[in-house]
C-alpha cells in the first residue's frame, strides 16, 4: 500500500485526537438509589468523550462488589474505558492476584496501582504488599502470564504522584525516588494528588525531569466550589486551599455565586498547568457532573494541542 493511500472509512470512524487527555474520577455507589444517580452522571460525562474514567476502591477492598458494579456498567453500557483503583494495603498478595485476574477477565485494561491510606496502628501481614511499586510488579507479572489471552496487549498502569510532599515522606526528594521506582517497575503514567498552586505542579515536573522520569504526570483537580469539601480534603491530604479562595466561597451570596467563584479558580489553575506542559486533566467529580462540566465549558482543550506537541 502506498504511503499516501487514504482509508476514508477509518478516518470517519477514528478521528485523530488532538486535545490533552481528559479523565474523571468516580466513586462506587453506596446504594441502589445512588447508583441510579451515578449512572446519570456517567451519561453526562460520557458526552464529553473522556479518555477514561477512574473508579475508586477502599483499602482492603471492602466495597469491591460496588467497584465491580460501576466497572461492569461502564464496560457494558458505555463507550468509556475504566481505570480501576487497586490498593495494596490491607490485602495479601493472593487476594490482590485474585482481584487482578477478576478485573482482566471482565475486560479491564487500566489499573491505578496505589498503596492506599494506611489505617492508624496498622501492622503489615506477612504476605501483604506494603507499597505501590511491588503492586505494579505483580500486575506486570500477571500480565506476562496472560499475554495470549490479552492478545499480546498490555495493561495500562497508573500510579500516584505528589506535587506537595507526601505526608509520610521526609523530603520531596524521597517522593521523587519513589516515583522513579514505580516507573522502573512498569508504571505507564501518574495522576497527581490535588494542589491549588500551579507552581507546585511545575516544581514536580522539574524534579521528575531532573531525575530522568518520562512518565506523563497528569494533574488532578477538584472543582473548588464547595468549602466544606476543600476543608475535608485538607484534613485527609494535608494540602490546604488558599485562604482567599475559602473566604470568597464563605461570603458568597448564594450557591450560584459560590459555583462561579470555584469554577473560575479551577479553570485558571488548569490553564496555568496546561500552559506549563501538562499532558491532560483529571477531574475528581465526587459523582457530580455539574461542576466538572462547568470547568470544561470554560476551557478550550484543543487550544493546547500545538503546545503539547512541542513539549512532549
Amino acid at each position: 500500500m502506498s504511503a499516501t493511500t487514504t482509508l476514508p472509512e477509518l478516518e470517519r470512524t477514528a478521528p485523530v485526537r488532538h486535545r490533552p487527555a481528559l479523565s474523571y474520577e468516580l466513586f462506587p455507589a453506596r446504594s441502589d438509589v445512588s447508583f441510579e444517580r451515578l449512572r446519570e452522571t456517567i451519561r453526562h460525562l460520557e458526552a464529553t468523550a473522556p479518555d477514561y474514567v477512574s473508579v475508586t476502591s477502599r483499602a482492603g477492598h471492602g466495597n469491591f462488589a460496588r467497584v465491580l458494579e460501576v466497572t461492569e456498567h461502564v464496560l457494558a453500557e458505555t463507550a468509556l474505558r475504566p481505570l480501576v483503583h487497586l490498593t495494596s494495603i490491607g490485602s495479601t498478595r493472593a487476594q490482590l492476584t485474585t482481584i487482578i485476574h477478576a478485573l482482566l477477565d471482565r475486560g479491564v485494561r487500566g489499573i491505578l496501582a496505589l498503596r492506599g491510606d494506611q489505617p492508624e496502628g496498622h501492622r503489615l501481614e506477612d504476605d501483604e504488599i506494603p507499597f505501590a511499586r511491588p503492586l505494579v510488579e505483580l500486575i506486570r507479572e500477571i500480565e506476562r502470564e496472560r499475554t495470549a489471552t490479552l492478545a499480546g496487549g498490555r495493561v495500562s498502569i497508573g500510579v500516584a504522584a505528589y506535587p506537595h510532599r507526601h505526608p509520610e515522606s521526609a523530603t520531596t526528594s524521597h517522593d521523587t525516588e519513589v516515583l522513579v521506582a514505580k516507573e522502573r517497575a512498569g508504571a505507564d503514567f501518574a495522576i497527581t494528588q490535588v494542589f491549588f498552586d500551579a507552581s507546585a505542579y511545575c516544581r514536580l515536573l522539574e524534579r521528575a525531569q531532573t531525575a530522568g522520569i518520562r512518565l506523563p504526570l497528569v494533574p488532578g483537580f477538584v472543582p473548588a466550589t464547595n468549602p466544606r469539601r476543600l476543608e475535608r480534603l485538607a484534613e485527609m491530604s494535608g494540602v490546604e486551599a488558599p485562604r482567599d479562595l475559602l473566604h470568597q466561597l464563605e461570603i458568597a451570596s448564594d450557591d450560584v455565586e459560590r459555583r462561579r467563584i470555584g469554577v473560575r479558580f479551577t479553570v485558571d489553575l488548569a490553564r496555568r498547568v496546561l500552559d506549563a506542559g501538562a499532558p491532560g486533566l483529571h477531574l475528581f467529580t465526587f459523582n457530580s457532573h455539574g461542576d466538572a462540566l462547568d470547568v470544561l465549558d470554560h476551557l478550550d482543550l484543543d487550544r493546547w494541542s500545538t503546545t503539547q506537541g512541542e513539549t512532549r
